[in-house]
């Protein structure tokens, strides 16, 4: 059995997020957002680079001021590992639902996710690596299970990808840049396209991030 969300009305949850925004952008310098077309009545599989403690709030953020600013959300998701949900069972009420890699309860997690994605209005968010990594990795390792979700789905969901990445410069204040990808409907999703074309867009990101710099990667 894996353990569902029990997700606030969306209304709360925007209110909860705009209140930590605002505390948090004391702390913050400034939030930058590439911003893409979102398409009309879909659900929508957000996914992002895994760099730290601080991205689930980054993500909320991005899904009021990316995605709901042009469509009307109804609800927001996050498939996290069960050990990790049952540590902070209040989770839940912010969407939170648990999986178990390896385990039988595995395709139960995968079936639900795939139940969120088929209602209009509905995000989920995953990160596709699993793992924590740093924020300048050049190459996101896609995990599977993406591929398992998207075969599920029924319905029509636009995939998304968003580049994050936390920089300092000139300010004391660290500020954080959103570089959004839209990467299509499920229905034209192909596994290796997907990862050829996200690992590209993280790249070219990236490299906006250095500024003035051409970066030269030595050779072994």
């Amino acid at each position: 059995m894996i353990i569902q969300a029990k997700p606030i009305p969306f209304k709360v949850f925007k209110i909860i997020i705009n209140f930590l925004t605002w505390i948090f952008r004391t702390r913050f310098n400034k939030i930058f957002i590439k911003k893409i077309a979102i398409y009309k009545n879909h659900s929508y599989l957000l996914m992002c680079n895994h760099f730290s403690f601080w991205d689930g709030f980054w993500a909320c953020y991005l899904c009021i001021n990316g995605i709901h600013e042009s469509e009307k959300i109804e609800g927001f998701y996050i498939m996290i590992l069960e050990k990790q949900l049952k540590k902070n069972m209040f989770l839940r009420y912010f969407g939170c639902f648990s999986v178990a890699p390896g385990k039988a309860s595995v395709n139960e997690s995968l079936n639900y996710a795939a139940k969120v994605l088929n209602t209009p209005g509905n995000v989920l968010l995953m990160y596709p690596q699993g793992n924590l990594e740093s924020q300048y990795v050049r190459n996101i390792v896609v995990k599977e299970g993406i591929f398992e979700i998207i075969n599920r789905i029924k319905g029509n969901c636009q995939l998304i990808w968003s580049s994050n990445f936390l920089e300092f410069f000139e300010s004391f204040k660290p500020s954080i840049y959103f570089y959004m990808k839209d990467c299509g409907n499920v229905s034209q999703f192909n596994m290796a396209k997907f990862d050829a074309d996200i690992n590209a867009y993280h790249q070219l990101s990236m490299k906006k991030q250095f500024r003035f710099t051409n970066e030269i990667i030595p050779t072994k």
